[in-house]
């Protein structure tokens, strides 16, 4: 008895998904609720658990097709238990023979990239489950044969020497919202700094009276300022509307993520009724969910106003692009300690640069700025144990 895998609908906007990376092979085995695949939509990409125990009869999407939810994407074959033997690489599998030279079950995408190229199957070496032939198998057959051709012809030009990677869903989509927004928004940007060090001051009374200021960082401290300086400057959490520009009443702040193969923003509900300690964990959780791809696809939605710590690396300064519909994102720089004039004297103060890239459609570079003074406010002026 198989039982049928589609493409689930994740998230009430989402239509069609993109099938990124199948987990296990054809012929190997898994358990129910163990993921299968991944999945990305414009939104966030996700690992799809199996609905039920078996083994992987057939993959009809293979990885790189966008394809409609509620498409079929592949068949797990239920089998006994005891038809399940071995463990290959944390997935478990059944026994298969080696494939024979003649063997001609390779995949429909080993085969179209066979013919794209000329390669007769039975010359590749499989490396695969059973002795299967995989595309990475395929990939270096050609590169193998490329390189013996240059070789038996010493009198040739040599190549360009480049390596090509592949477009992944994700960075096509990014690229697209990166584009649609610099088309969409006048961004203009402005810059302030801030001092950091009733900020390092705190957290280092905190380590010394109980540790816990190991574990907040210092972008905690700036969601707190800019959902305190928003309250001031409501217009800076708003969206550019047919009918008019919506300011919204609710503060939900994206905080965006760098991942190994891309960028997600997952959003900070209601970020302004909460303290210190509460938005440094979700912060944290949310930042460990989307690097293991378990953020559902209403945690990267509804965000009001975006925050980008750059700064990680030892960036100063950066001009982020708005994250749209919203019509602003601040950009946090390295926090380092620098030689600052205070009531005429030279002082080594922790200092970092603040920037905010804003819609001139929607404000002007004033009130851009008349916010900016407040969050700088809120930074270096806060009683931080009363929101602790």
């Amino acid at each position: 008895m198989a039982t049928d895998i589609i493409m689930p609908q994740l998230g009430e906007s989402i239509a069609e998904g993109t099938v990124v990376k199948w987990l296990i092979p054809v012929g190997g085995a898994i358990q129910k609720d163990e993921s299968l695949l991944e999945v990305e939509t414009e939104k966030v990409t996700l690992e799809i658990p199996s609905p039920a125990t078996g083994l992987l009869n057939e993959i009809i999407v293979q990885e790189g097709q966008t394809v409609p939810v509620g498409t079929l994407l592949a068949r797990v074959e239920r089998v006994p238990p005891s038809e399940v033997i071995n463990r290959v690489g944390g997935v478990v599998v059944r026994p298969m023979e080696p494939a024979s030279a003649g063997d001609q079950h390779h995949s429909p995408a080993v085969r179209q990239l066979a013919r794209e190229h000329g390669i007769d199957l039975s010359q590749v070496k499989g490396t695969g489950v059973g002795g299967r032939v995989t595309k990475k198998d395929v990939l270096d057959f050609i590169e193998q044969s490329r390189v013996q051709t240059e070789i038996a012809a010493p009198g040739s030009e040599p190549s360009m020497s480049e390596d090509l990677l592949p477009f992944t869903q994700m960075r096509k989509t990014i690229a697209d919202r990166m584009v649609k927004s610099k088309q969409t928004s006048a961004h203009v940007s402005t810059f302030f700094e801030a001092d950091f060090s009733g900020i390092a001051g705190f957290r280092e009374a905190l380590r010394q009276s109980s540790g816990q200021g190991r574990s907040l960082t210092y972008l905690p401290f700036v969601v707190r300022a800019v959902t305190r300086a928003i309250r001031d400057v409501s217009i800076v959490n708003s969206s550019w509307g047919e009918q008019g520009i919506a300011v919204k009443k609710d503060i939900h702040v994206g905080i965006a993520m760098a991942l190994e193969d891309g960028l997600l923003v997952p959003v900070v509900r209601y970020a302004d009724r909460k303290g210190l300690n509460q938005l440094a964990k979700e912060i944290v959780d949310l930042a460990e969910r989307a690097r293991s791809k378990k953020l559902s696809p209403e945690e990267v939605q509804g965000g009001t106003f975006t925050i980008t710590n750059h700064g990680g690396f030892g960036s100063l300064f950066s001009t982020p692009i708005i994250h749209q519909p919203q019509i602003a994102i601040l950009g946090i720089g390295a926090i380092q300690k620098r030689a600052v004039v205070i009531h005429d004297a030279i002082a080594i103060r922790p200092m970092g640069y603040l920037s905010l890239s804003f819609d001139h459609r929607v404000i002007d570079g004033a009130t851009a700025d008349q916010f900016m003074a407040k969050v700088k406010h809120y930074l270096e002026q806060s009683d931080w144990e009363q929101i602790l």
